[in-house]
C-alpha cells in the first residue's frame, strides 16, 4: 500500500511498492478524474481532505471496495492532523498578539512608580525594578504556549506588587492557591490579563481603597480559577459586549483574546465567565479541564 502527494511521490509504503512510472501513470488517472483508478494489479483511490484533493491511496490486488474505506479513513486522520495544526496556529498568533498587547499604560506607570521611589526608599525601588524586569521576562517568554498555574501566579503576584506600589498599598491583596493545581499545564499569559482588567477597569476608577483576590482550586476534573474586585463593576451585556472584542475602552482586546484562546485550546464550553453588576465589582472565571492531551509544559 502506498500514500502517495500530489506530486505523485511515495510519502509511506507497507509492502510492494509500484514501478515510479507506473506509480505516476496510475496516480495521474486519478488526480485527473478525482476517483478511483483501477490498472491491475494495482487500484488507487484520492484523498479528500477538507473538501479538496489532497493526495491519493493506492494498493496492489485490493478492489475498489475494500480500498475506499482505507481511504476515508487517511483522509480523515490527516483532516484531525491539519485542524489541529490549524489550531496550534491561531493559538500562537493570538498569543504573539497579546505579547504585542502588554500595555503602555502599565508599563508608564510600573517606571514611573520606580522612579518616584528612588530618592525616598531606594531598596523598595530596587525591589520593584527586580519585579518589573521579572515580569516583563516572563511575559515575553519563548519557553512556549503553556506554563504551569504557578508559574502564571508567580507572574501575576509580580505585576501586582507593581501596582500594589503604584496605589501606595492603598490595593489589598488576596492570593489562595489549592496545591492541587499548581503543576497543572493552562495556556500562557491568560490570567495576568484578566488581573490587569480588574486593576485598571475595576479599581481605578473606584474613588478610595480597593481589593482584589485570585483564587484556585479543584472541581471533580477541572482547574478553576477566579479573578474577582470590588471595583466599579459594569453591566452584564456590557460583559457580553467584552467577550466578543467589542469592550472598546473597556480592555475588551484582552479579555477577548484569553477567551478565543480557551475556547480553541479546550473546546467552545471552557471561554471566561464574567459575574458582573454596576458598582457590585466583578468576578471573571477560568474552568479548564486539569488534564488535556498535548496541553503541557514539556
Amino acid at each position: 500500500m502506498v500514500l502517495a502527494d500530489l506530486d505523485a511521490r511515495p510519502v509511506a509504503v507497507a509492502g510492494p511498492e509500484p514501478d515510479a512510472t507506473e506509480l505516476a501513470a496510475l496516480l495521474a488517472g486519478t488526480y485527473e478524474h478525482a476517483g478511483p483508478v483501477h490498472r491491475p494489479p494495482w487500484a488507487a483511490v484520492p484523498l479528500i481532505v477538507a473538501g479538496e484533493l489532497s493526495g491519493a491511496l493506492a494498493a496492489r490486488d485490493a478492489a475498489e471496495a475494500e480500498l475506499a474505506p482505507a481511504a476515508a479513513l487517511v483522509a480523515r486522520s490527516l483532516d484531525h492532523a491539519a485542524l489541529r495544526r490549524a489550531r496550534s496556529r491561531i493559538t500562537q498568533a493570538e498569543l504573539r498578539t497579546l505579547r504585542a498587547q502588554i500595555s503602555p499604560h502599565f508599563l508608564h506607570n510600573a517606571l514611573a512608580v520606580i522612579g518616584a521611589r528612588i530618592r525616598t526608599d531606594p531598596d523598595r525601588a530596587r525591589t520593584l525594578l527586580n519585579d518589573f524586569a521579572d515580569y516583563l521576562r516572563y511575559s515575553f517568554s519563548t519557553q512556549g504556549d503553556y506554563a504551569t498555574v504557578a508559574d502564571e501566579l508567580q507572574a501575576v503576584q509580580t505585576y501586582l506588587e507593581l501596582q500594589r506600589a503604584r496605589f501606595d498599598d492603598r490595593m489589598e491583596l488576596t492570593v489562595r492557591m489549592a496545591p492541587e493545581i499548581l503543576p497543572v499545564a493552562i495556556p500562557f499569559l491568560v490570567i495576568q490579563p484578566i488581573v490587569e482588567n480588574a486593576v485598571r477597569h475595576g479599581l481605578e476608577p473606584k474613588p478610595g481603597p480597593g481589593a482584589i483576590s485570585v483564587s484556585g482550586f479543584g472541581e471533580g476534573p477541572l482547574c478553576v480559577i477566579e479573578v474577582e474586585d470590588d471595583g466599579v463593576g459594569m453591566r452584564p451585556e456590557e460583559a457580553g459586549a467584552i467577550l466578543a472584542g467589542r469592550g472598546g475602552g473597556r480592555g475588551g482586546v484582552g479579555l477577548a483574546n484569553v477567551d478565543q484562546r480557551l475556547r480553541t485550546v479546550y473546546g467552545p464550553e471552557y471561554g471566561l465567565v464574567i459575574e458582573t453588576a454596576p458598582g457590585g465589582g466583578t468576578k471573571v472565571v477560568i474552568r479548564v479541564p486539569k488534564f488535556m492531551r498535548g496541553v503541557t509544559t514539556r
